[in-house]
């Protein structure tokens, strides 16, 4: 195990009917907040209703941001920053799936800016502090309300960029599990397919070898989430599997599977962000629509950790490394197809002549993540095998 260090103060709020919380938690930190919201399905559903009633029971003043939108844009965001300053908030609400909470994450960091957003994911500047933010997810997968990293499309330069920092991690995240009841089956399906990926790309790619606390850490809660996924879709209103998918979620990506791994690589989430970024496709599904083939590519020359993905996630037993990782890819991919998310770039409407972009829009993000093993030619050649 290598060297670490574990920081992730975020205060984790989890239960039935916590939603009731928010208004509490909210006025400990500010009295006037941002109110970061998607799409109109909230406000029918009476989750947005009820956050409201909390916050104005305990003397919130509420100014609304809404309208996020899957693979959220650069726009928005600026619009969110300009209203926070313009109003004086001490505080941003996010109530919604990862888009919302990675866009009240970076209104967050913008408001306290004097320059625009987008120079943070450029890398030309770096976040020097951040509004608290309260994020209630409502939706299992992006594991955002747990960690302090951030996704944001820039919509002129079909960009869509991941960058981490301190100073994002949420101050309160308030977990109820009830509010994912009403999640339509492909978000569920697509949000455990995330979580999972979350995992995975450490479990499959890391610097340290010798890692068997961390590998059954991972194998378990891929475990869970596929389990949980699959009692969730044959019942929508079945508490135990919605907050087992809400919890592995969480703990998917809050920092405790990287650690003790060394330098880490996160190839797969590099492609879906660009397919994102030119294609207005969930998140989920892409990462879906992915994973089969670059597990594939990645498997010819180095088959040893996913011959023991297929071992510890599947049970599966056997003498020849090269045979196992089939089998494991195979196993997975029946998964897939199980909840109903895409095993293919043609699944998606993709054809050959998208690739070249696909993998050109890399880029930008492989050099954020000093990911220097993934340029766009290898990028190329690892999609090819995904359509």
């Amino acid at each position: 195990m290598r060297d670490f260090v574990f920081c992730n103060p975020t205060k984790i709020i989890f239960g039935q009917g916590v939603l009731g919380q928010a208004g509490k938690q909210t006025a400990s930190l500010g009295t006037k907040a941002l109110l970061v919201s998607g799409r109109q399905s909230l406000k029918r559903l009476g989750v947005y209703q009820a956050l409201r009633h909390s916050l104005r029971q305990a003397g919130v003043e509420v100014i609304e941001h809404e309208g996020v939108q899957p693979n959220p844009v650069l726009s928005h965001v600026q619009q969110g920053v300009a209203l926070a300053q313009k109003n004086g908030v001490g505080v941003i609400v996010a109530v919604g799936g990862g888009s919302v909470m990675d866009s009240a994450k970076a209104i967050a960091a913008g408001a306290l800016a004097g320059h625009d957003v987008w120079g943070f994911f450029k890398g030309k500047k770096s976040i020097k502090g951040a509004l608290p933010v309260i994020a209630v997810p409502t939706v299992a997968g992006s594991g955002s309300e747990a960690n302090n990293g951030m996704v944001l499309t820039n919509e002129a330069t079909n960009q869509k960029i991941g960058i981490g920092n301190r100073h994002l991690f949420p101050r309160i995240a308030i977990l109820d599990p009830t509010i994912t009841f009403s999640v339509p089956p492909s978000a569920t399906a697509f949000g455990a397919v995330d979580a999972f990926s979350h995992l995975l790309e450490f479990y499959l790619s890391r610097e340290e070898s010798f890692s068997p606390l961390q590998n059954h850490y991972s194998a378990g809660l891929m475990q869970t989430l596929m389990g949980a996924c699959e009692a969730a879709l044959a019942n929508p209103l079945d508490y135990q599997s919605r907050a087992e998918l809400m919890w592995a979620s969480g703990l998917a990506l809050n920092g405790i599977s990287a650690a003790g791994l060394g330098r880490v690589g996160f190839a797969f989430h590099l492609m879906a962000h660009s397919l994102g970024g030119l294609h207005p496709i969930p998140h989920g599904a892409g990462l879906a629509a992915i994973l089969p083939g670059a597990m594939a590519f990645m498997a010819r020359n180095k088959p040893g950790r996913q011959a023991l993905f297929a071992t510890q996630v599947f049970g599966v037993r056997g003498a020849d490394q090269h045979l196992l990782a089939q089998e494991g890819i195979r196993l997975f991919t029946g998964w897939l197809e199980k909840i109903t998310a895409p095993t293919s770039l043609t699944d998606l409407g993709l054809s050959p002549q998208d690739i070249p972009a696909l993998a050109a829009n890399t880029r930008a993000q492989a050099r954020l993540w000093r990911l220097s093993e993934y340029p766009p030619e290898i990028v190329e050649a690892i999609l090819w095998e995904c359509l």
